[in-house]
């Protein structure tokens, strides 16, 4: 959980700032989106592969270009 402590002196829109880097860091944004819906494990493992393939083949094309 973020845990924010206002500094003295502190203007809200500092304090906001802090905050959203915390929780950008911590990633809880993107910990949310991905709980968002239910994936099944079958459809979790295949989305990763994917991914897996294409990350290779863009490294490959970027090899095959130098």
């Amino acid at each position: 959980m973020a845990k924010i402590v206002a500094r003295e002196g502190e203007s809200f829109e500092g304090l906001l700032k802090r905050f959203t880097r915390k929780v950008q860091q911590d990633g809880i944004i993107s910990e949310t989106r991905r709980r968002k819906h239910y994936q099944k494990p079958t459809s979790r493992r295949r989305r990763k592969e994917v991914a897996t393939r294409r990350a290779a083949s863009k490294l490959a094309r970027a090899i095959r270009k130098r």
